[in-house]
């Protein structure tokens, strides 16, 4: 069984492994580049030092001015970024859709079901090589999008746990390629055909990592709120690369009066205007802005979760394939 399924795919081995090399080619030169622009803007003690919250209002300033003129420069590249979101789904496509439903399709699995291997063993073996396979390719790209994306995230205000950046880079592109695979042998076993498996495939892991990515992973920890006033100071406690759930205006009795804004007047310009700061507004005396949000440091924990949620989801789709495999007729 093990050669067998070894000539079944080596095919799919050799222009698995010739795409991550051209893709390896294109983009190794494009983070080199990267690297050696924030280094010469000196980012990387910008990075160091706006960690302190108590960091001074000058050196955030010049700093946060390097990480724009980095941005500007390699802002465009955030589009590359969200077309390499695709690259587990057409695993899954290509190595898990057709795993089962090429065999049912053509009928050579009734040639191997009657030289003596068992459906089950045939299933296992079948599973467990392919899966060994894509857990080394998800494992090489997770680390070489995490070398790769690095000098993006730590430009960004959001940081690690920014949407698509988190998505990209640790332990989490492991979680997502296996689960589409798992998901595309489990649409192979019920559908029985490649196409009608490829698109129940492409349609169920968009659904999942959707509802994953927006109601769930927000919850993993509970948020913690930030508060400061809203004329003569600084966001105060905001470290960089913290991931803003929500915010707004709130008045003293913690009625919301903006959302998704922010005030900063400088100290008395209120007085200056005649009126107070946020009069515009309706904003009483005492009004303050309000965040919630995840702190940076909890990045490698929400990766830890995610990875688990969908290293489960494909033990599960696995464990059902093989059970619908023994139904097969």
């Amino acid at each position: 069984m093990i050669w067998l399924t070894w000539r079944q795919h080596r095919k799919q081995v050799f222009y698995t492994l010739l795409a991550f090399a051209a893709l390896a080619a294109l983009m190794v030169p494009i983070g080199l580049s990267m690297r050696n622009t924030f280094a010469d803007l000196g980012l990387a003690d910008c990075a160091r030092q706006l960690a302190d919250t108590n960091v001074a209002e000058a050196t955030r300033q010049t700093c946060d001015a390097g990480f724009r003129r980095f941005s500007n420069r390699y802002g465009s590249l955030n589009l590359v970024a969200v077309l390499l979101l695709t690259l587990p789904v057409l695993v899954g496509l290509f190595w898990g859709a057709p795993l089962v439903a090429r065999e049912v399709e053509h009928g050579t699995h009734r040639f191997v079901w009657t030289q003596g291997v068992g459906r089950t063993r045939w299933a296992l073996v079948k599973f467990v090589l392919v899966g060994g396979a894509v857990l080394v390719l998800a494992a090489g790209y997770g680390l070489g999008m995490s070398w790769w994306v690095e000098p993006l995230t730590r430009a960004a205000h959001e940081g690690r746990l920014g949407v698509i950046v988190f998505d990209l880079q640790g332990v989490v592109p492991i979680g997502y390629t296996l689960f589409a695979v798992a998901l595309g042998v489990f649409a192979g076993t019920v559908w029985k055909r490649m196409l009608p498996a490829m698109g129940i495939t492409l349609a169920g892991y968009i659904g999942v990592r959707a509802a994953v990515e927006t109601l769930v992973r927000p919850h993993y920890r509970p948020a913690r709120t930030l508060t400061f006033p809203i004329e003569g100071a600084t966001e105060a406690g905001m470290a960089r690369g913290d991931w803003i759930l929500s915010q707004g205006i709130r008045n003293p009795d913690g009625k919301m009066m903006a959302e998704d804004t922010r005030i900063m007047c400088p100290p008395g310009a209120g007085e200056a205007k005649g009126r107070a700061c946020g009069a515009e507004l309706g904003l009483e005396p005492g009004a303050y802005n309000w965040q919630l949000y995840q702190p940076a440091d909890r990045f490698w924990l929400f990766q830890g979760i995610e990875t688990g949620i969908f290293v489960a989801l494909a033990l599960l789709l696995l464990y059902l394939a093989v059970r619908r495999v023994r139904r097969i007729a």
